[in-house]
């Protein structure tokens, strides 16, 4: 690997799970003694959370936990290690949901994305994305920062202006979303600027295929990152665009949605995540976020596990028959049956009215004693198919609505 950013990239597995096993106890008992985690951590011996498996063990924290925790005790809800005015920023996300913000050196570590990307040094960033009540701007800034380059903070929006700044200052480097440069590029063209960007740091939204394509034939190597708020860089892809290449600073699990116990390698799951920041120790935060780990190790030489990127949300929740079902009624069921590998509810349409089917993956069993289950988890009459196991999709889904809102 060509000047990896720091030497945890590059570490063994061993050495990572030594790593892991001297800090996860320190963090799970800084957790513990924060307000927010009295219920959920009270009985837990920090000292025995000494890596992955015995993290598994812990109840998933949800987002909806910590909105309803800052509702009713103030702004970060008793999760942070700090009061609120002891931080550099705090944020704003959809809810509202309130995040705090440090300016310590790569406190969201995104600095190892960066320069993943090739921006370092003599770089100007052009930083499109939003400096408004939410955290993204302010997040790149921090990860500029870090590997030494320079930022032109422009924000969303008037691409005219954004133009003629990546001109006049020379951007050599874009971050935001991913179809926001090709607004500029192509905003250039028209007005015959001449721009000189060529590297791109994108996040917030789905790169296509095609799209990085084009921005490749213009010179420009464009890879992606998996950020959120709450815990900073989850994943980031390298040069190699082989998957995402898990942060040095996190654990990530994939759990089956609506649980939080872990998936089968490969297997499509809910994205749960612990972050080592001991300002904002998150343990085991459900993302609402779908994907899945992939085999073997990067071809780029960063040794940490890879995910295969943004698969979808994991809130599948949907109304049947007026009728609220939730991933976690679906996990309910699964367990009351012990030779049931995996469920799938299925919402569909007969004439104008809702009917649902459960898919059931099982060696045999009986169908009639799976329906009153249904009945009595999911407060719904439904068909139940008994189908081979393995047999259902790979998908992370575990309702499935395909009734057409057209």
């Amino acid at each position: 690997m060509a000047d990896p950013f720091d030497a945890l990239e590059n570490r063994s597995a061993d050495e990572r799970a030594a790593d892991f096993a001297a800090r996860l106890p320190e963090q799970v008992a800084r957790a513990k003694s924060l307000p927010g985690y009295t219920e959920s951590l009270g009985n837990i011996d920090p000292a025995s959370v000494t890596g992955i498996d015995a993290l598994a063990a812990l109840p998933v924290l949800r987002k909806s936990e910590i909105g309803k925790a800052q509702a009713a005790s103030g702004p970060l809800g008793g999760y942070a290690a700090q009061d609120a005015q002891e931080f550099a920023h705090i944020f704003q996300s959809p809810g509202p949901i309130y995040e705090p913000g440090g300016v310590g050196h790569d406190w969201w570590r995104i600095g190892r994305f960066l320069h993943a990307v090739g921006i370092g040094r003599g770089d100007i960033v052009q930083n499109c994305f939003s400096y408004h009540l939410t955290p993204a701007g302010m997040i790149f800034e921090n990860g500029a920062r870090a590997v030494g380059a320079t930022t032109i903070p422009a924000g969303v929006g008037q691409t005219e202006l954004q133009v003629r700044a990546a001109a006049d200052i020379g951007a050599t480097a874009y971050a935001g979303t991913p179809d926001y440069l090709k607004v500029i590029l192509d905003r250039a063209d028209e007005d015959g600027v001449s721009l000189k960007i060529t590297k791109a740091a994108v996040g917030g939204g789905a790169l296509f295929p095609s799209l990085r394509q084009e921005y490749a034939d213009r010179g420009i190597t464009c890879l992606q990152n998996y950020a959120t708020a709450d815990l900073g860089n989850i994943a980031y892809e390298s040069q190699a665009q082989e998957g995402m290449i898990v942060d040095e600073g996190v654990i990530v699990e994939i759990v089956r949605p609506g649980t939080g116990d872990p998936v089968a390698p490969g297997e499509v799951g809910e994205v749960v995540v612990t972050t080592l920041n001991p300002d904002y120790p998150l343990i085991r935060f459900a993302t609402g976020d779908l994907s899945a780990v992939m085999e073997g190790t990067s071809p780029c030489g960063r040794t940490n596990m890879r995910i295969k990127g943004w698969m979808g949300r994991a809130d599948q929740t949907t109304k049947i028959k007026g009728m609220f079902v939730r991933p976690e009624q679906v996990a309910d069921f699964v367990s009351r049956h012990p030779e049931i590998a995996r469920a799938r509810v299925i919402a569909e349409r007969e004439g104008e009215a809702d009917v649902m089917r459960v898919q059931v993956e099982a060696d045999g069993g009986d169908s009639g004693t799976y329906q009153k289950t249904v009945v009595d988890v999911l407060k719904l009459k439904g068909a139940v198919e008994i189908v081979a196991p393995g047999s259902l999709p790979n998908d992370g889904k575990v309702i499935e609505d395909t009734r057409s809102y057209d």
